[in-house]
């Protein structure tokens, strides 16, 4: 029986690795008559109206105007109003992230999609949490790691101390049945993580290396994880999105063509540890 080779992806999920033609990677692609008739984006900024290019005079978003502005005469160019709406894009961020080591990670992402032209963005404390989630998350008992626990010790051919190669198919399948990491909890939503990155893209998971002696094994996992900072048609029509100025200021510098910021791949990374005996229960 043939054993199984390592390093080796048991895992993939069927959205692709570096997507950039998602929904959610557009950008520039929308007119003003788009979005003020088609996704009623009137009342975007406090600060500027981005149709007009004139900053908004304080108190002229009354209730008697919810859906217009009243600005000033003097015109701004696009990049101007663009750095007043990034201005307030980063400071309506804060709402998402009022505590945890993770509450910066949004002004950087919100800074990178400013200045960084589409590039992909990494940062080692999204590593950190990714890593978190996977191992120090008791309640997901349903989690790739734990389903793994379960049921790795039952796979591996004890005799020849290998992981056969024809179990392939059934570490996927028991990884598809699980869930996968997301940043989806109630504290996600306000430890920054939540509007970072809170579902994910695409995910990969590698068994690295084993190591089988006598009746322990040691496996050592790798999981590379993708998500898309960048806003689609389901995002803004979700009434739990639109309700806020945040996500509107957002899909506004993505995909007004007087804008048009690009959306960016955020990758991760975490390597984990799995070991057990074969008397696992």
């Amino acid at each position: 029986m043939t054993a199984l080779q390592f390093p080796c992806t048991i895992f993939k999920t069927q959205k692709w690795m570096d997507d950039y033609g998602a929904r959610d990677m557009r950008y520039g692609d929308l007119t003003e008559a788009q979005l003020r008739k088609h996704y009623h984006l009137e009342n975007v900024s406090t600060r500027v109206n981005p149709y007009t290019l004139t900053k908004v005079i304080p108190f002229s978003q009354s209730q008697l105007m919810p859906y217009g502005y009243r600005g000033d005469t003097a015109k701004m160019t696009p990049q101007q109003c663009a750095r007043i709406l990034f201005d307030e894009f980063r400071h309506l961020s804060r709402m998402f992230a009022l505590f945890s080591p993770y509450r910066h990670l949004i002004d950087k992402m919100i800074t990178h999609m400013q200045y960084g032209n589409g590039a992909p963005f990494r940062d080692m404390l999204l590593d950190r949490a990714l890593k978190e989630i996977i191992v120090n998350d008791k309640s997901q008992h349903d989690s790739a790691l734990y389903s793994l626990k379960r049921r790795f010790h039952k796979i591996i051919d004890w005799d020849r101390k290998t992981l056969p190669a024809n179990k392939t198919e059934e570490l996927r399948s028991i990884i598809s049945e699980s869930k996968l990491p997301k940043f989806d909890r109630f504290q996600d939503n306000f430890n920054g993580m939540g509007i970072t990155v809170h579902d994910t893209w695409s995910t990969h998971i590698m068994i690295k290396s084993l190591k089988i002696d006598g009746n322990t094994y040691h496996a050592v996992l790798n999981y590379k994880v993708q998500d898309h900072f960048g806003l689609d048609d389901d995002d803004i029509f979700n009434v739990k999105f639109r309700c806020f100025q945040f996500f509107r200021i957002w899909f506004i510098l993505q995909h007004y063509n007087k804008f048009g910021f690009r959306p960016f791949i955020t990758n991760m990374e975490a390597t984990v540890e799995l070991s057990g005996d074969r008397d696992d229960h």
